[in-house]
């Protein structure tokens, strides 16, 4: 049995060789960083950070495998660790780990909407009763006033509790999947689904990426919607609408299900 102090001194050191590797990535000593990594991964295995730190060394050296094993293991350890997993997604599109690592990725972020939305409605939730009971006092008080005051006091009573509902509506619809439905700007022309690695044409239209390389590969090299000439070096990743989606992504967590 690995004595307590053995465990910390080996997360130290683990900690130190990170540090290190941070350094020689820096200096694009991408080899030298692998292996510092890889030292830290031996001592700390269960360190998510340690497998996306190499993986992105991975990723500067092309080594797509490599980069998807890593991202795979540090998805598996820490579905928190999605934010370094974005790099997963610059993959050569060609490649058949892109989709999958998309698919990995997006279903953890859904999780992490799933909780975070489950604490905002119960908190939601708990304010909506707190406030409600706060106007059934307020309304009781003003029972005690004379008669002419109780119909005036009761109507307004009850229009401070429908506006009170639609404020606390309003608020939970972000989290509501079936109020929404994904805007059409943000969807591939093609698939219709919300895009990914979104790519412009010359000709003004934005498609995603895999989807518009598998048509030119299989159908022509033409735009399928302009049919205009269309060759892959002219695709341009579309980085406004990449962004465009994000932010929408960020504020409707469940459109990551859609997928």
């Amino acid at each position: 049995m690995v004595s307590g102090s053995a465990l910390s001194a080996a997360a130290k050191q683990a900690e130190q060789l990170r540090k290190d590797g941070n350094i020689y990535f820096k200096k694009d000593r991408f080899g030298a960083a692998i292996d510092a990594y890889t030292e830290a991964i031996t001592l700390c295995p269960n360190v998510p950070v340690y497998w996306t730190n190499r993986a992105l060394c991975h990723r500067r050296r092309n080594d797509w495998l490599k980069v998807e094993e890593d991202c795979r293991r540090a998805i598996q350890l820490d579905y928190n660790s999605v934010k370094a997993l974005d790099l997963g997604r610059g993959a050569n599109p060609k490649g058949y780990m892109v989709d999958e690592i998309w698919q990995e990725l997006a279903k953890a972020k859904y999780m992490l909407w799933e909780h975070a939305s489950s604490k905002r409605s119960w908190e939601l939730q708990s304010l909506k009763e707190a406030c409600e009971a706060a106007l059934r006092e307020k309304h009781f008080l003003d029972d005690s006033q004379p008669e002419g005051f109780l119909d005036e006091a009761g109507i307004s009573h009850m229009k401070q509790l429908e506006v009170l509902r639609q404020v606390f509506r309003k608020a939970g619809e972000a989290d509501i999947p079936g109020e929404f439905q994904v805007p059409d700007y943000l969807c591939c022309k093609i698939t219709l689904d919300i895009f990914r690695d979104p790519v412009i044409t010359p000709s003004g239209v934005t498609y995603e990426r895999a989807v518009i390389l598998d048509h030119l590969q299989k159908v022509g090299k033409f735009d399928p919607i302009t049919r205009e000439p269309l060759d892959q070096s002219q695709l341009v990743p579309n980085l406004a609408m990449k962004e465009a989606v994000q932010a929408y992504l960020d504020k409707h967590g469940w459109a990551y299900k859609l997928d």
